[in-house]
């Protein structure tokens, strides 16, 4: 006769036991995005125990890190500063377009977060319909942070995903207009907000005064631009010698972000003539931990800005260089927040306005805790469906045959969206061949990344003279 088992097991415990796990995978390319991806499948899918659904229907949560290899993969030390997603390091692995396929095809995942450029999610979208699954996985994108370019190309190449999600309400209503402005469906749009907001509230600290500049690796472009902004940021320094002044830096020189950079701050920090004070630093790190000190951020366009004001902590923006499309501050127009570091030299701080703010997706208010609410139900409701529509992208070989096709070739698809010949990598391929890829490609991305940031900034300056 079998033993007899207790009744003394919490039933909440058992039936989450007893449930088969929630399959998520993220599928990122950056660094930044690898902390989108993952921070809003937790937040999409987790309730405040780790399970999705409620009552007899609570599952546990399993999420899967993949890294789309490419020029920007994030290195180890990268995923590293990323800070905590909730994400067993173990579970994160390197693939390539077709690998990514072909593991949605085996896993079985009930969740796919496309957290990629514009194009790689309009190839994945392709690769995902042409798979023919009985039973496919929800598929959610969306965008890393402020959408100040490409509106209208970045939401056409995420159209068709079930979920494109939108960071504030400004951002929903902007997406929808385009995709009904083309006669695209647009009830994908779903309001939420970033899923990297949180840490206390500002409070000041007697004996602290820090400022710190969130530098991005592409704005501004131009060495002059770059050299100003670092000058400027030191003569702060000097100016206000019992001033801690800090340049929060994204990446160190070698590594790829999101955005190229071709000329790293520390590089340009080398040359300053007369060197740099004591009291300014250059820090890495996690954002949120940089900010727990801040006691005035400063920036060009940097998402940072919107942690900083969830945060109520004093926030700039630049335009000693113009307020520009280009720079992407042209966003932050009706903040209140638009300032000069004259003004800031002088001891001006900037007083965001509360309908701007309100609008933003910030939600210093205390909503945030709400934001994904009705993303989280949408979701649900899908995966409750079972069998889901096809996946009907807005771009097809019929409504972009010029465009298209180009886009699915760089991932090595066909204009049906399945491979192309000779992109499927069999598993048998064995391990030395596997290594040799390996060695090959990291040499081919050290050159790529030598080309960019040594080279190109050479031959431009040759084309100058």
């Amino acid at each position: 006769m079998p033993p007899r088992t207790s009744n003394s097991a919490d039933p909440a415990d058992t039936a989450a036991a007893a449930s088969p796990a929630l399959r998520v995978a993220v599928l990122a390319d950056s660094d930044t995005r690898w902390k989108w991806g993952a921070l809003t499948a937790r937040r999409l899918t987790a309730g405040a125990g780790g399970t999705f659904g409620t009552g007899e229907g609570e599952r546990p949560v399993e999420v899967t890190g993949l890294l789309l290899r490419g020029r920007a993969t994030p290195t180890p030390r990268q995923l590293a500063e990323v800070g905590e997603v909730g994400v067993d390091a173990g579970r994160v692995r390197e693939v390539t377009a077709v690998e990514f396929l072909h593991a949605v095809r085996d896993e079985a995942y009930d969740v796919v977060v496309l957290a990629l450029v514009g194009g790689a999610v309009q190839a994945m979208l392709h690769g995902l319909a042409a798979l023919g699954l009985p039973r496919r996985p929800v598929i959610v994108t969306g965008y890393v942070g402020v959408v100040y370019e490409k509106l209208a190309d970045g939401l056409l190449l995420r159209h068709g995903a079930d979920i494109v999600l939108a960071n504030s309400r400004h951002d929903a209503e902007r997406f929808r207009a385009v995709y009904e402005g083309v006669g695209a469906d647009a009830s994908s749009v779903t309001e939420a907000a970033l899923p990297f907001l949180g840490g206390a509230p500002y409070h000041p600290e007697e004996g602290r005064d820090t400022v710190v500049f969130a530098a991005q690796p592409s704005v501004p472009a131009s060495r002059a631009d770059r050299t100003y902004l670092l000058r400027r940021l030191v003569e702060h320094a000097r100016l206000h010698p019992g001033r801690e002044v800090l340049l929060k830096l994204r990446s160190k020189p070698g590594e790829h972000t999101t955005h190229i950079e071709e000329l790293p701050y520390q590089r340009l920090a080398e040359r300053l003539p007369g060197g740099l004070p004591p009291n300014f630093r250059l820090v890495y790190g996690h954002m949120g931990e940089v900010l727990d000190r801040t006691d005035l951020l400063v920036t060009v366009s940097s998402t940072a800005a919107l942690e900083s004001l969830h945060r109520r902590i004093p926030t700039a923006i630049l335009s000693d260089l113009g307020v520009r499309e280009t720079l992407g501050n042209h966003h932050f127009t009706g903040s209140g927040l638009i300032t000069s570091w004259d003004r800031l030299d002088g001891g001006y701080r900037p007083r965001p306005d509360d309908a701007w703010v309100s609008g933003q997706g910030v939600a210093a208010d205390g909503s945030y805790d709400t934001a994904y609410d009705t993303a989280r139900a949408k979701v649900a409701v899908l995966l409750e469906r079972g069998s889901l529509p096809d996946l009907a992208p807005y771009y097809t070989p019929v409504t972009a045959p010029g465009y298209l096709p180009g886009i699915l070739a760089r991932h090595h698809l066909a204009t049906d969206g399945r491979p192309l010949p000779g992109a499927t990598t069999p598993k048998e391929t064995g391990r030395v061949r596997g290594a040799v890829r390996e060695t090959v490609r990291n040499a081919a991305r050290g050159a790529y990344r030598h080309g960019v940031q040594r080279v190109a900034p050479v031959i431009r300056r040759m084309g100058e003279l």
